[in-house]
């Protein structure tokens, strides 16, 4: 237990019917959908409420306000669950989440709309975070691998999926019901846990670590808006950014040194401790920078370079989805059957790198087949790393820190993808300036003026000559992009090489190998609910 805080536990509820674990992971897995599903949807919806709302200046906002209040909220719900019970913190973000849903699609203009997604970020922090500690709570880390098939494909359903399912329910019942889709999906998932999971009740006499959680907050806040406003809204080296920097900076150092005076610390820096649990963070990081920037920068590649449709830019990454779909449910599977796991994160990395180099060598005459096979290298490489690197890192804490671990990881992930299309974007756009004046003159600046990233209507509205020169510069930023993000996953394979194949808890005792350290030795199982 933490050094200060006693936990009463009741363990009455220990038992678990096989049937019911699987009505409890159904449900989790709606969860999880509700969460990765709604920026997808939301964003085909945006045209439209912009149409009827108005207030197109604010318009980032709205996914901006849903990020930051998502980001800074994601360590706070693991620390609840873990001092207070995790089935109340999840029930919890999700009917914040359910709420703020509901009042977004009863916004009537975009200040509103702004501040109810705000709510709803504030929800979906918990999201993921609730289904990640809720599984490493039922399921023993050697038996968790058979579920990440499961959890891959919710994640490639909800990327193929997302923007199919939004433009239909747009297009048909209008953009609230955008939100309100949300209401039904999440009640299933509401009456189906409080009904069916059952888990050790915790109260905590030590306090929420109210200072922690509002310098964190600051802290991940100011580093979102740098990444988000960063070569958009102010110029890199602008004061309003330097600003943002020194706040986060200074949040993020005031952050650290309070953990070590904190009784009941939001993140606390021992799990650090361990070494395996510090390389899944790193890896974690690493893996949302170029994960997300290839989902940005792919589909817009297909719909310039390769005049693929926009309507189903979800199905454009089919072949990374259903590579990363296959190769997760089968790195679970061995991992289960053998326990071993070490070789999944480098043999990822290995992946992500060569299919980023490949990626970069696309130009104008790439063919579809060509690139198809190169985003499934890609996905291949990311099925290794997803889910092992959140199973590897539950594994290396404690069941006390379960809850911790699991947003750590998640934030980890999360702030990498905004460093990611952050600094690819930046490059991106920079080369495609400077290819378009090349090729276009004068026109050609003044088609990038606003955006280096042109739809298919302002496409098919240029001069042949201008339109030529775009497809060029797309070919030559995603180079550049793809490139960098080779680079910078060289980064994660060191970490992978460094990774201690520590025996996963359920796999049966093992004595500790000579000199090996005792904070990645088995962690104490005490409390662990029984899966079946």
């Amino acid at each position: 237990m933490a050094d200060t805080a006693k936990v009463e536990t009741d363990t009455g509820e220990a038992g678990k019917q096989p049937k019911s674990v699987r009505v409890v992971l159904l449900a989790l897995m709606i969860a999880m959908m509700l969460a990765m599903l709604d920026n997808m949807i939301v964003g085909t919806a945006m045209p439209t409420i912009v149409g009827e709302l108005g207030g197109l200046q604010h318009l980032s906002w709205v996914v901006t306000g849903y990020t930051l209040a998502t980001a800074a909220a994601t360590p706070l719900w693991g620390k609840l669950g873990d001092m207070y019970g995790r089935k109340g913190a999840f029930m919890t973000s999700i009917v914040i989440f359910l709420a703020g849903s509901a009042l977004s699609g009863m916004a009537q203009n975009m200040g509103e709309l702004i501040g109810f997604r705000a709510i709803q970020g504030l929800g979906a922090g918990g999201l993921m975070v609730g289904v990640m500690a809720i599984i490493g709570d039922l399921i023993p880390p050697r038996e968790r691998g058979k579920y990440q098939g499961m959890m891959a494909g919710v994640m490639a359903l909800a990327m193929i999926g997302g923007p199919l399912v939004g433009g239909t329910i747009t297009d048909n019942w209008g953009w609230r019901w955008a939100f309100y889709i949300n209401l039904p999906l999440g009640a299933v998932a509401l009456v189906a846990i409080s009904a069916v999971l059952h888990l050790p009740k915790k109260r905590a006499q030590a306090r929420v670590d109210y200072l922690g959680a509002a310098l964190l907050t600051l802290g991940i806040s100011s580093i979102v808006l740098v990444t988000t406003w960063g070569g958009t809204e102010y110029a890199w080296t602008s004061a309003r950014i330097m600003e943002l920097v020194g706040i986060g900076v200074a949040a993020l150092v005031g952050f650290v040194f309070w953990q070590t005076k904190a009784a009941e610390p939001i993140v606390p820096l021992h799990i650090f401790r361990s070494r395996n649990f510090t390389l899944m963070s790193i890896i974690g990081f690493f893996t949302g920078f170029v994960m997300f920037g290839a989902v940005l920068f792919l589909p817009l590649y297909q719909q310039s370079v390769q005049g693929a449709s926009a309507t189903n830019s979800g199905l454009l990454l089919l072949p990374m989805l259903g590579a990363m779909l296959v190769v997760s449910m089968v790195a679970g599977r061995v991992t289960t059957n053998s326990g071993r796991y070490k070789v999944f994160p480098v043999v990822g990395s290995v992946l992500v790198i060569v299919a980023l180099y490949l990626l970069s060598l696309m130009d104008t005459e790439t063919t579809r087949l060509t690139s198809g096979l190169y985003m499934a290298v890609l996905g291949a490489g990311m099925g290794c790393l997803m889910q092992i690197t959140m199973l590897v890192a539950q594994n290396s804490v404690q069941m006390k820190d379960m809850g911790v671990a699991s947003s750590s990881t998640t934030l980890f992930r999360t702030l990498g993808s905004s460093f990611g299309v952050a600094i690819m974007g930046a490059l991106f756009n920079n080369r495609v300036q400077d290819v378009m004046t090349e090729r276009a003159g004068a026109l050609g600046s003044r088609v990038t003026e606003q955006s280096a990233q042109l739809d298919a209507a302002s496409l098919a509205k240029l001069p042949a000559v201008a339109r030529e020169a775009y497809q060029h510069a797309v070919a030559a930023g995603t180079h550049s992009a793809f490139l960098l993000g080779a680079v910078v996953a060289v980064v994660a394979l060191v970490a992978a090489v460094f990774v201690k194949e520590v025996p996963l808890k359920g796999a049966g005792p093992a004595a500790p190998k000579p000199g090996q350290d005792a904070a990645d030795d088995h962690p104490a199982r005490e409390g662990m609910a029984e899966a079946v």
